[in-house]
This record gives structure tokens, C-alpha cells and sequence, in this order.
């Protein structure tokens, strides 16, 4: 058998070329690599006591458990609707109100606009900011202004600000800066700049973002009544206190046709404006 190196030196100068950067993909660091993601795998496997075999032993007590909900019971579809459309209003406006704060936040969190000394508080901000649930948020509310779907608005707001600043920073470093230095060229200030150079670029990823996360505060907003932050969530919570699971199936139904139906017309608003 040929030495490799012979067998390369026969080889076309593309064939060369191709063996010569197959042969770099493979380096000692990243076979360490690959054993620190196994080595890490097999600790979270052991720290969630993830147990495979007791859930197939246990099916049956869930099926059974499922049976309960069927069939569900409309009786009271229409107070569920109502308490839908509360849920429905807090995603929107806990959404609105993330979007907008999150545009200055991501601005001073991009390493290409603002210096490390504003980016780095900046981000540890929106860190502190998403590193906290909903719910948590919902409870401090909830003593500040009291029980209802203001409570939840705030919480939203709070933690989807967080989520948005992230996701609109790493759009805002990733655009191109020839359109940024082209106005700066004109003598623009670097408000001007952001308005005509950075927004234009990222206005589209900025849009997919806040659409998804609105599909998403609709959710979270359905399990903040369980902390009296208002919405379905309350009457979900009491359904599930009181062993009524045929109307915990019910409001489940509306929930999916629910998300559902945003999915469709949050595509529709995305090509729309994109």
C-alpha cells in the first residue's frame, strides 16, 4: 500500500486540495472538544436522573390519567373566551412595550456601536433581566400593583425586554457597515447613522423576533394567573385545584386553537412587512 503522502502527490491539484483540508477538520482540539460535550452529556444525564425505564412502567397510570380529561366540558366556553382574549391582550401589550425598550438597550449592547464600558452593564442588565421567569416577576408585581393582568403585563414586559435586547444586539453586530460608513462619510452624526444605516438592516430580523416572542408571552401569559396575574391562567389554576379536568381539557382546546390561529396571522404580518 502507497504512503498517503505518495498517494496525494499522484492525486490532481483538486483532489490535493480537498485531502489537504479534509486532513485539518480533525486536530487534537477538537477531539478534546468532543470528549468535554461527552464528558458534560453524561453529567446532565446523571444530575437530571433522567430514567426511561420507569416512565414506560408508569404509561399506564398516564393514559389512565388522560382519559380524565374526555370528554371536555364547554359548558362555560364563553367566560373561557373572555379570559382568553384578557391573556391574548396582556402577550400584545407585554410584547409592545419589550419591543420598544429593547431597541435602545440593544443599541447600547452592540460591540460595533457603543464602547465595552457601556456594552458590558448593558449586558449583564439584559442577562439579569432574562435570567428571571415570568412568574417571579408576575409575584413582585402582583404586590406592587395588586392581582390582575397589569401585574402580568409588567412581568412580560420585564423579562421579554431581556429576551428582545439579546436577540436585536447580535442582529445589530451582525450587519454590514458599508451602509454605516457610507453615511458617515456625509458628516452624519451617530444618531443618523443608527437611523438610516443600522435600522434599515435589521428591521426585518428585528420584526421575526418580536413576532415569535409575542406567540410566546401568549403562553407564558395563560400560567401567570396561577400567581394572579390574570388571564386564563386563573380559571386554568382553579380547574386544576378543584380536579375538573374536563374544563382543564377545555381551556387546553383554546389555548392550542388559540396559538394556532396567532401562528397563521403572525405569518401573514411577518410577509407583510418583510
Amino acid at each position: 500500500m502507497r504512503p498517503r503522502n505518495q498517494i496525494i502527490s499522484y492525486a490532481s491539484p483538486n483532489v490535493t486540495a480537498m485531502l489537504e483540508k479534509e486532513a485539518k477538520l480533525v486536530n487534537t482540539q477538537k477531539v478534546l472538544f468532543l470528549l468535554v460535550i461527552a464528558a458534560l452529556l453524561v453529567f446532565a444525564y446523571n444530575q437530571s436522573e433522567l430514567n426511561f425505564p420507569v416512565l414506560l412502567q408508569q404509561g399506564d397510570n398516564m393514559v389512565e390519567y388522560i382519559r380524565s380529561y374526555f370528554p371536555p366540558d364547554f359548558s362555560d366556553w364563553n367566560y373561557y373566551f373572555s379570559e382568553t382574549l384578557v391573556t391574548i391582550s396582556m402577550g400584545i401589550w407585554g410584547t409592545l412595550m419589550a419591543a420598544i425598550a429593547a431597541v435602545p438597550l440593544s443599541i447600547l449592547a452592540s460591540n460595533n456601536i457603543c464602547p465595552i464600558w457601556v456594552v458590558q452593564p448593558t449586558r449583564r442588565l439584559l442577562d439579569a433581566m432574562r435570567a428571571i421567569n415570568e412568574i417571579v416577576f408576575a409575584l413582585i408585581f402582583v404586590v406592587a400593583v395588586g392581582l390582575g393582568p397589569f401585574a402580568g403585563v409588567l412581568a412580560l414586559f420585564i423579562h421579554t425586554a431581556g429576551i428582545l435586547g439579546k436577540l436585536f444586539s447580535e442582529a445589530v453586530e451582525s450587519i454590514e457597515s458599508g451602509p454605516v460608513e457610507g453615511i458617515r462619510a456625509t458628516g452624519a452624526s451617530q444618531i443618523q447613522e443608527i437611523i438610516y444605516g443600522v435600522i434599515p438592516q435589521v428591521m426585518p430580523l428585528w420584526t421575526s423576533f418580536t413576532l415569535y416572542r409575542f406567540e410566546s408571552n401568549v403562553r407564558s401569559a395563560s400560567v401567570l394567573g396561577i400567581v394572579g396575574a390574570g388571564g386564563i391562567g386563573v380559571s386554568l389554576y382553579q380547574s386544576f385545584g378543584a380536579f375538573e379536568y374536563q374544563k382543564v381539557c377545555t381551556i387546553l382546546i383554546i389555548l392550542i386553537v388559540t396559538t394556532g390561529v396567532i401562528d397563521l396571522l403572525s405569518a401573514k404580518v411577518r410577509e407583510w412587512l418583510i
